[in-house]
């Protein structure tokens, strides 16, 4: 008999809505509980938790960027903004071997809130479609 992993456990024991993508790999996104679409996954020996930010605007890009690292320096408690090809994401890594359910909670609960709180202050780096 396979047994849960640890963070399949600890989504359970919190009461956060997920659905299973792959083994490893789970999308979570529960209004009820505010947390936004975030990609947990274990990939021995780290767990990480990202969530798609926007993607990077042709204009103002510098801009963006210079707000992103304030954010990390000054407002992101666990993890950080960062590049992914052509979008910005959020993700923050926790060590697999010692994570406790307190941890995983505040790692998830400090990405929900960060994202809540920045996207009025990023929303502005979105492109406008054109018509």
């Amino acid at each position: 008999m396979e047994t849960l992993s640890k963070v399949e456990s600890y989504l359970i024991d919190l009461g956060i809505s997920y659905q299973e993508l792959s083994k490893g790999a789970w999308l979570i996104e529960d209004e009820s509980k505010g947390m936004p679409k975030m990609v947990v996954s274990h990939v021995d020996p780290i767990v990480i938790v990202r969530a798609d930010v926007l993607p990077i605007p042709d204009q103002n890009r510098e801009e963006l960027f210079a707000t992103l690292l304030k954010l990390n320096g000054n407002d992101f408690l666990h993890g950080a903004y960062a590049i992914d090809g052509s979008d910005i994401v959020a993700l923050d890594t926790l060590e697999y071997d010692t994570l406790d359910k307190n941890e995983f909670r505040a790692s998830l609960e400090s990405m929900a809130f960060a994202l809540s709180q920045h996207y009025p202050l990023l929303s502005k780096f979105l492109a406008k479609k054109e018509d």
